[in-house]
């Protein structure tokens, strides 16, 4: 049997640059992207295909990134200062989230897909002094804020990012390891935000510490595709990229043939994406495999059972050589890890991606934790696991039930600040010895593998006091493609006791509902039996009573996950009727 391949230590080789390009226990990012541009000065560092195509070495984004930190500070910028960045991904939204470190100042990216008033009040909130954002939405923002506005893209009456540069050195105050880097505002900010302050050393820190579960390297191609204002593709993606030498491709349109031609343009080896995209890959090759017949069905399947095996218990991937002609129909048959994050992922596609040759990776963390806290590592997989506790990382559970879930607690170098000007929403979450309650429940192994069942805050109590978790529910219909999307909600059955039982918001599919002639009662019969078969699945006290189908999509986060209170606002009638 082959040995199982452990990582050193990814971090060791920053002993060499202490004490010359930082001197704190983390560089902050700058120092760490100086190390890497010595490391590495040629590499490609930014790649873009729209509206066409530009690559700039590590070398040119040092050049520009210095620059535009020089008209910061010339036009004002200081140390600790705030510089607003919303908009799609792209070279330019690199520059200017470099740039305002490099300045001395704290960057606060904010979702793109937020309407100008959102953004403006979350600007307001962080007190930005300077801000970069796409045409459409610099067009919209008011006049009389007092706030410096550039474009990152051309085309537009406010001055073009990259014509914003001063050669001449300007006094700059850079900022400690310790010190704010960025404010991330949480998924489905409402009424008083809640800004999530990073500093250097949780950034740095984490990126590092998740290196302990994987390899990544210089020749390595990362594809930012999943909006990069969110702490996923911004550290999982961005940071990690810069931090030992890869390319990253800026993916403009979450379009599956255009990611499919950026993918294989620019041969990429590390795919992020969230649980439903990788459900629609899969599904569409496995449909293309039924449809060459029950026999071609069976050897194929039989053939991914064999890989998985040859994968998981022998420790080599015969899969990527075996079914190459199937991963080059979703161009990933250059890729060498898919990582999935952002939602619960079903095991059966995790178990798939393996069993085809991928090195396929599943995670967990939290804005508040910088974010990634676990990693499945590619040797050592468990696919019913959020993965593997990543270095520098504690946790603990609180309160544990009879099967072994309770709260879980971390605690380690990603752990956040705080909430910025909010020290009672602080104190809610994190304690003083430095422990973040992450809200989740769940339980961790002896070989420090977490799994989740669910948040605290979505918990349903059925009548006998049973606490039903709607993530595990959802998850039992995520391979039901006639299904688009699905929320699972607690509705009262009895108010004096507070007692709860399960109610599922169902919106069915296009293809559904055309293949069953649009027919309202024949698709709600179908949708009923899909969760009759579910229901057969789950214990007594978990299963769906009450069924709602919708006709309109529900409102998701920048990750797509449903906005479960939206949904319980929007359909309160119903649910409680």
């Amino acid at each position: 049997m082959a040995k199982k391949k452990h990582n050193p230590i990814p971090w060791d080789f920053l002993a060499n640059y202490k004490g010359e390009f930082f001197t704190g226990e983390w560089p902050t990012v700058p120092e760490m992207f100086n190390i890497t541009v010595k490391r590495f000065p040629d590499r490609n560092c930014f790649l873009c295909f729209q509206p066409e195509s530009v690559v700039y070495t590590y070398t040119e984004v040092q050049q520009i990134v210095l620059e535009i930190a020089n008209f910061m500070a010339k036009k004002g910028i200081k140390h600790g200062d705030k510089v607003g960045l919303t908009g799609k991904n792209s070279p330019e939204w690199g520059f200017v989230y470099l740039a305002a470190l490099y300045a001395g100042a704290v960057i606060v990216p904010i979702d793109h897909s937020l309407t100008v008033e959102e953004i403006e009040r979350l600007m307001d909130f962080a007190e930005v002094k300077m801000a970069f954002a796409d045409i459409d939405k610099l067009e919209k923002f008011s006049s009389s804020k007092a706030v410096q506005m550039y474009s990152l893209e051309k085309g537009s009456s406010f001055p073009y990012v990259l014509d914003c540069r001063e050669t001449q050195a300007q006094d700059i105050v850079l900022p400690t390891s310790e010190e704010m880097a960025a404010i991330l505002f949480t998924s489905g900010t409402t009424g008083n935000p809640k800004g999530v302050m990073l500093s250097h050393r949780n950034l740095v820190g984490d990126c590092y510490s998740a290196q302990s579960c994987m390899n990544i390297f210089e020749t390595d191609v990362f594809y930012a595709i999943l909006p990069i204002h969110h702490a996923y593709t911004m550290l999982a993606v961005f940071i990690e990229a810069l931090s030992v030498g890869a390319s990253i491709v800026f993916g403009k349109k979450l379009v599956v043939s255009a990611i499919f031609k950026e993918m294989k343009e620019a041969h990429v080896t590390m795919f992020l994406a969230v649980p439903m995209l990788y459900n629609k890959l899969l599904s569409g090759l496995m449909k293309g495999v039924k449809e060459k017949g029950p026999i071609v069905n069976g050897l194929i399947h039989f053939l991914m059972s064999v890989s998985g095996f040859c994968k998981k218990v022998l420790h080599f991937n015969p899969g990527k050589k075996m079914f190459g002609f199937l991963l080059k129909k979703v161009s990933l048959d250059s890729n060498r890890i898919c990582i999935s994050g952002g939602g619960p992922l079903p095991p059966s596609t995790f178990k798939q991606f393996n069993e085809l040759g991928i090195d396929f990776v599943q995670g967990y963390g939290l804005t508040e934790t910088s974010p990634i806290i676990t990693l499945n590592p590619i040797f050592d997989y468990i696919e019913t696991s959020v993965g593997r506790t990543v270095a520098n990382t504690e946790f603990k559970v609180v309160d544990p039930d009879s099967s072994g879930n309770g709260l879980l607690y971390i605690k380690g170098v990603s752990v956040m600040m705080g909430y910025y000007k909010n020290p009672e929403a602080t104190a809610e979450v994190l304690d003083k010895d430095g422990w973040l309650n992450t809200g989740d429940i769940g339980h961790i192994d002896s070989r420090k593998y977490v799994y989740l069942t669910g948040r605290a805050k979505n918990i349903i109590v059925t009548e006998g006091g049973k606490n039903v978790f709607p993530e595990e529910i959802e998850d039992s219909f995520q391979l039901y493609y006639d299904i688009e999307q699905l929320c699972c909600l607690g509705y009262t059955v009895d108010a004096k006791l507070k007692s709860e039982a399960v109610c599922a918001l169902i919106l069915p599919s296009d293809a559904c509902r055309k293949s069953l002639g649009n027919d309202p009662e024949a698709v709600r019969k179908h949708m009923m039996d899909i969760v009759e078969t579910v229901n057969r699945t789950l214990l007594p006290y978990q299963r769906i009573r009450k069924v709602i189908i919708v006709d309109e999509p529900f409102e998701l986060s920048s990750t797509n996950k449903v906005k479960r209170f939206k949904v319980a606002e929007k359909y309160k009638d119903q649910i409680n009727g």
